[in-house]
């Protein structure tokens, strides 16, 4: 159905996306997926009509996830019109408009976007007789699923909202911590400072590792923290709001450093800046340090062309990483290394890159805040 070349390998971009929708690999019956919907190497996932509250997550394993959400529906909502509110670390399971058939050597990966992260609302995609989120198996024909929990402020959600993307790969596209040395020296992905860091600094362990930024800017500020009780948030508000009812900015202490509070979420800055370049796609893997005091990122895409500019005009962008600790106190310190950042091959570079010409949100980004909210005036 997709016409994918004999012993292909990679990550599905853009053009091949185009043809999976044509062809009815991703399929939205009498709802026709918008082209703005598809990204350099994912395909945004819409909120479909209804939503459940259910008393608890779960997994279909053998089953089909219609059947096995009947013992634990609570109420159903109407995502129409104005949408409903879903409150805070309550589970909800919203069926999406999007479905696939899959053929028998295409697989698929799902992940928040980035906006969703930084608004601390936790969500994961569930799939017939899987016992796995997130991952959905090749060759899987089926409608799809997304468990949603905000977990710092309740939230209006409606119908056709697109809260997390969908990622298609076929063969072995992972890329070894000794090809990403290799890319490094000639095409650079890592750079610190404006320099590209060498090949051999770079830590790397089934992935690469990226540190946090606890200079901040003039003001010492180097995060933001979740208020608490902070008003609805409204997902599809027309205009960027306020940003102060929601988030209290944090300073660094003397030594650049700050103790994160136990269960509170965090946004910050990665002290190095991220290229990505057109054949290479990443992803932010959720990361527990050994000591398990500490969570940081849900996840998430970077796409080909994130901080990429050919053209040299700059170097890189940083990414914004989601943390919380989680019993007690914590102490982070400026360079600490915190997130990784795994990278799988692009079957052929897109046609489309991330940044601007897309309407890209956060390419050359200096602000951890959401797209939704109006930035800080000396940002």
């Amino acid at each position: 159905m997709l016409n994918l070349p004999p012993g292909a390998e990679g990550v599905l971009p853009s053009q091949h996306l185009r043809d999976a929708v044509s062809s009815g690999v991703v399929d939205a019956g009498a709802f026709k997926i918008p082209e703005s919907n598809i990204q350099p190497a994912s395909i945004d996932l819409r909120l479909g009509e209804v939503a459940y509250r259910i008393r608890c997550s779960f997994l279909p394993d053998t089953d089909t996830v219609e059947r096995k959400v009947k013992d634990y529906i609570i109420d159903e909502l109407d995502l129409h019109k104005e949408g409903v509110v879903l409150e805070t670390k309550r589970p909800y399971l919203i069926p999406l408009k999007e479905g696939l058939a899959l053929p028998e050597n295409v697989r698929g990966k799902t992940n928040p976007k980035s906006s969703t992260g930084r608004l601390d609302v936790f969500t994961r995609v569930i799939t017939d007789g899987s016992y796995r989120f997130d991952e959905i198996s090749a060759g899987y024909n089926g409608p799809l699923y997304l468990e949603v929990v905000p977990l710092s402020f309740a939230i209006r959600v409606r119908e056709d909202l697109t809260l997390n993307q969908l990622r298609l790969a076929v063969g072995s596209p992972e890329v070894s911590d000794a090809e990403l040395r290799g890319i490094q020296g000639v095409d650079p992905i890592l750079y610190k400072d404006g320099e590209a860091v060498k090949p051999s600094e770079l830590a790397v362990s089934n992935g690469m590792f990226l540190g946090l930024d606890l200079k901040g800017d003039e003001h010492g500020r180097v995060a933001y923290r979740a208020r608490d009780h902070a008003p609805l948030l409204d997902l599809s508000a027309p205009r960027p709001l306020d940003r102060d009812p929601y988030w209290e900015p944090v300073t660094r202490e003397d030594g650049d450093r700050i103790v994160l509070s136990p269960q509170k979420f965090y946004l910050l800055m990665s002290d190095e800046a991220v290229s990505i370049p057109p054949s290479l796609a990443a992803e932010m893997t959720a990361y527990d340090p050994t000591s398990g005091e500490l969570r940081t990122h849900y996840a998430g895409f970077f796409d080909p062309g994130f901080g990429y500019d050919p053209a040299g005009e700059f170097r890189g962008s940083r990414a914004a990483l989601e943390v919380r600790a989680h019993d007690v106190p914590f102490m982070i310190e400026h360079g600490q290394r915190v997130c990784k950042l795994t990278f799988e091959r692009m079957l052929e570079p897109p046609e489309d890159l991330y940044g601007a010409s897309i309407g890209s949100s956060y390419q050359r980004q200096e602000e951890t805040l959401s797209k939704l909210f109006v930035p800080p005036a000396d940002s």
